[in-house]
């Protein structure tokens, strides 16, 4: 039989997860600061002399949701003079273990979000950056971690809205060239999306944990990053000019 290392007794396997995803947290965190800079340096070329801005529609696909969430997110844009239009709609988002943090960890629970949605109406403030604000509606489905999600395993089901702002930049990196690269779009993005109300009695609900033997009390959750109203994302996507 082969002999346990040292340090299995003291590791586990949650451990390492939990190291993985807060190393990559990291490295996504540092590395989405870094291009920020980068494009931000770049990009002025591209609003250099001041002219009218162009009418566009992006179409833009979400990356955090896939690499992290295990889900899908879509954005459509219009951009008209100084306005700037959305709708946005993310599925099936799913958080557990490593990607969980605080009650909902100690808790043993697992989180899927159904269905995100909703618009944004802002303000051009270059051809590359905007400011949004945005109404957003939410669904939330609790289940226990690591078991089959069916509504008979359900815990509670809830939805909430949330009202914030979307800073969010587009980099068109092949803008000078004349052939298809020319519309390729990079979109990051930091937004602010707090909780302003949700459908249940007291914003809560008890239930009686059967991993932990004790009745618990779940709080309708934020959105964002480890239970907050902030997220960070980069899409990526096509972008066409209108006439």
């Amino acid at each position: 039989m082969k002999e346990p290392w040292p340090w299995d007794s003291f590791v586990s396997s949650n451990d390492i997860k939990s190291f993985k995803m807060k190393h990559f947290k990291s490295m996504f965190r540092a590395g989405f600061l870094g291009f920020i800079s980068y494009f931000s340096y770049q990009v002025h070329a591209q609003d250099a002399p001041r002219k009218p801005l162009d009418t566009r529609v992006n179409i833009l696909f979400g990356l955090t949701q896939p690499l992290i969430a295990k889900g899908f997110n879509m954005e459509g844009n219009w951009f008209y003079r100084r306005l700037s239009f959305d709708y946005s709609h993310g599925v099936s988002l799913d958080f557990s273990g490593p990607t969980v943090t605080g009650a909902v960890k100690e808790q043993h629970l697992a989180v899927h979000i159904p269905y995100s949605t909703g618009f944004g109406v802002g303000y051009r403030f270059t051809e590359w950056f905007n400011l949004r604000l945005e109404p957003k509606w939410h669904q939330f489905e609790i289940y226990y971690d690591g078991e089959t999600q069916n509504v008979g395993n359900r815990i509670g089901k809830y939805n909430t809205f949330s009202l914030g702002i979307g800073a969010y930049a587009n980099w068109q990196p092949f803008k000078n060239k004349d052939n298809a690269l020319k519309g390729i779009m990079i979109a990051p993005s930091i937004r602010f999306w707090p909780k302003l109300a949700s459908n249940l009695d007291g914003d809560s609900f008890a239930y009686q944990n059967k991993m932990t033997g004790k009745q618990e009390v779940h709080k309708a959750m934020e959105i964002g990053m480890n239970n907050t109203p902030l997220i960070v994302n980069i899409s990526i996507g096509y972008s066409f000019k209108l006439k």
